[in-house]
C-alpha cells in the first residue's frame, strides 16, 4: 500500500512486517520500474506490487552503497541486495521472479530512526 510517510524504527516502518537487522527497511530505485515492467511484458509496474518499503529517485543505489544514506530525518545503512522472493510469480506473471533479479534494490539496516515523508530528501553522507 502507498502511503505519504512513515516512521522508520528500529525495527523498519512502523506498522510493517520488518524485523530489526539487515533487512529492516528496503530501497528500490524508481528507474528500474519501467525495466522490470518491459522485461515482463506490462505496460507498467506499481512500486507497491514489489514489496519494498522505499522508491528512490535520482540516485543510483548501488553506487552509493558503500555509504550511509539519509532518507529523511532517518539514516540508514546498506546490507545486501535485495533479492526477489517468489511471491514476484503471482504478483508480475511468469518470469517476474527472474525481471526482478539485478533490479530488486538494497536491503538496509537502520542506523537512527526517523521520519520519511513523500519528496524528502534521499542523499549519501
Amino acid at each position: 500500500m502507498a502511503v505519504d510517510g512513515a516512521e522508520i524504527e528500529e525495527a523498519g516502518l512502523l506498522g510493517d512486517h520488518a524485523r530489526p537487522g539487515k533487512r529492516a527497511v528496503t530501497l528500490i530505485q524508481a528507474e528500474h520500474l519501467p525495466v522490470i515492467a518491459a522485461l515482463t511484458a506490462k505496460g507498467a509496474v506499481a512500486p507497491e506490487t514489489l514489496r519494498r518499503n522505499i522508491v528512490v529517485s535520482g540516485l543510483n543505489l548501488t553506487a552509493a552503497r558503500h555509504r550511509l544514506l539519509r532518507v529523511g530525518s532517518a539514516v540508514l545503512q546498506f546490507s545486501v541486495p535485495c533479492a526477489p522472493c517468489s511471491r514476484m510469480e503471482a504478483a508480475l506473471g511468469e518470469g517476474g521472479y527472474n525481471a526482478m533479479r539485478g533490479h530488486g534494490g538494497w536491503c538496509c539496516e537502520v542506523v537512527e530512526p526517523g521520519r520519511v515523508d513523500l519528496g524528502d530528501d534521499v542523499t549519501p553522507i
